[in-house]
């Protein structure tokens, strides 16, 4: 897990079996850092260990090979890693220590991942054991990366409203109360609650119009799908289907897209 601050690269990973920690692993001080994008990149003597989407990482006395998960992941960490060189030039030149007994926030297990493998017809996913979804613990089940443009997409699109959902194998609708803000969604009984029933962390997930496969014969409705995982929505008019689909879309994909010439200009 690699987490970029204004002064440093920083690694992790998970701690010992049980545990709830990531434990850090390196640091790369930013200021003198070269980047270097071969593609796919070559280890010198084994080019059978080639592997796409790798950009090499040079840092004071130690370099790291790494390699995301897409092009678009890459191309992400690129552009916020080069971003975050050419600031820290101007910077003052402190030495870094390991703080080795330093750990970063614990990679719990979202309440939507425990409630999928516990999800019964008509249940809330995470009732009754309802913890909050950081974007760090879902980031680190999904792998996913989440860049500077993606947080500024997620404050821009927020929306709140009465929707209807239902699972896949549920025939029945529930009428609830839906925020979506920072990348999740929210679920109430009602606007005038105070605490939500659950959350939706939707890193990862796709919004899309429903198959005549999917059978749902609905008007208004959009379905949200991470691999197996799929949940419908049924807004209350079309202009409302339309703010939703829009705003999802928004905040989860337009963030990451690869960039068209002309927005380059």
């Amino acid at each position: 897990m690699f987490f970029l601050f204004s002064d440093m690269l920083l690694y992790s990973s998970q701690g010992v079996t049980g545990t709830s920690h990531f434990r850090i692993r390196g640091l790369l001080p930013l200021r003198g850092m070269l980047l270097i994008v071969l593609d796919p990149p070559v280890e010198e003597g084994e080019p059978e260990r080639s592997v796409p989407h790798c950009f090499t990482i040079c840092a004071a006395q130690k370099t790291v090979v790494v390699a995301a998960s897409t092009r678009l992941e890459k191309e992400k960490w690129l552009c916020d890693l080069n971003t975050a060189i050419d600031a820290a030039k101007g910077g003052s030149d402190q030495s870094l220590a390991l703080p080795g007994s330093v750990v970063c926030a614990p990679p719990y297990r979202s309440s939507e991942e425990v409630a999928l493998e516990q999800e019964s017809e008509g249940a809330l996913e995470g009732q009754g054991q309802h913890r909050a979804n950081t974007t760090v613990h879902v980031c680190w089940h999904r792998n996913a990366s989440v860049s500077r443009a993606d947080h500024s997409a997620a404050v821009e699109n927020q929306l709140s409203g009465y929707l209807l959902r239902k699972f896949k194998n549920s025939n029945g609708w529930q009428k609830l109360w839906v925020v979506f803000t920072n990348f999740c969604l929210f679920f109430y009984k009602t606007h005038q609650d105070d605490y939500p029933l659950a959350s939706l962390p939707l890193l990862g997930y796709s919004v899309s119009v429903p198959k005549e496969a999917d059978g749902v014969h609905k008007q208004h409705v959009f379905k949200l799908q991470f691999k197996s995982h799929v949940y419908f929505f049924r807004a209350e008019s079309k202009y409302t289907f339309g703010r939703w689909m829009e705003v999802i879309e928004r905040a989860g994909s337009s963030p990451g897209r690869a960039r068209r010439p002309e927005e380059e200009a």
